[in-house]
């Protein structure tokens, strides 16, 4: 069987920590990570115009690059395009991002649980759906920041970061009821887990922070070998690791440093300019 190549999605940096997953499952493929840095927040966007912009960023990076799959690396695109992408792209397999929900509430010994997201994850009715399935029986808190997101993307670029606007984000996450306290929290948008250790440093009590990057991959390896691939380029080189942002900007020597300790290179793109003017 020759080289896959997949292809993980995001509004920015935070999609790096599903990709550094699945780059763990999967080494031998060629990757692309595509970054919408010139979309970015996708929180900021209305839902019609998020989709119509996935969407179309999504046609060209799949023609430039052909992938055998996709993973859409984020959360708020993923609780609100996934369907108008496969529909778009029907014989491409599509593999999302959603809330660790289920896990959390299966671990909690004190039924306490929080999700913490952005105010577009935490508005949509798939997320409530979510919590009504598998966490009934627990007490859950939805708590969306609205900066948590830009403060990631300041981490990776090496600007400083607050511990304080940090710790305020956090807070409401941490929820006591007498002698019950949360003891799960669902990172429920994928930049978070780059400042989990920041997280884990101003909490008021430990708690786990569940990531759920690695389950994801495990869904990318099963849908390549589910679809059996049939691509038949059996050049002997060694597997393409790419990084790509719609903004058309080569990445700040931090940046690149960064992606380079993902094992990424920035390659060239020609400019997609975000507007929700449709063409």
């Amino acid at each position: 069987m020759s080289r896959p190549r997949i292809l993980t999605f995001d509004s920015g940096l935070g999609g790096l920590t599903v990709f550094r997953e699945i780059a763990k499952l999967i080494p031998e493929a060629d990757h692309v990570y595509a970054a919408d840095d010139a979309g970015f927040p996708y929180g900021d966007w209305a839902a019609d115009d998020l989709v119509w912009r996935v969407v179309a960023v999504m046609r060209r990076l799949i023609a430039d690059f052909e992938p055998q799959a996709v993973c859409i690396a984020c959360n708020t695109a993923s609780t609100l395009v996934l369907p108008h992408l496969r529909a778009a792209f029907p014989d491409l397999p599509f593999v999302g991002t959603v809330p660790a929900v289920k896990p959390a509430a299966g671990r909690s010994r004190s039924q306490m649980i929080s999700v913490l997201a952005t105010p577009g994850t935490v508005a949509r009715d798939y997320t409530r759906e979510l919590v009504h399935s598998f966490a009934a029986h627990c007490r859950v808190e939805l708590v969306g920041s609205k900066t948590l997101a830009r403060i990631a993307e300041d981490f990776m670029h090496g600007r400083p970061v607050s511990d304080t606007a940090i710790a305020s984000e956090i807070a409401a996450c941490f929820v006591q009821d007498g002698a019950r306290r949360t003891d799960e929290i669902v990172l429920a948008c994928t930049h978070y887990p780059l400042l989990t250790a920041h997280f884990e440093r101003l909490a008021p009590w430990p708690v786990e922070w569940i990531d759920p990057a690695p389950a994801i991959a495990r869904r990318v390896e099963f849908v390549l070998r589910e679809k059996a691939l049939e691509h038949t380029d059996e050049r002997a080189r060694d597997p393409q690791w790419r990084a790509v942002f719609t903004s058309g900007a080569a990445p700040d020597a931090e940046l690149a440093r960064a992606l380079d300790r993902f094992g990424l290179r920035a390659t060239a793109f020609a400019a997609m300019p975000a507007t929700r003017v449709r063409a």
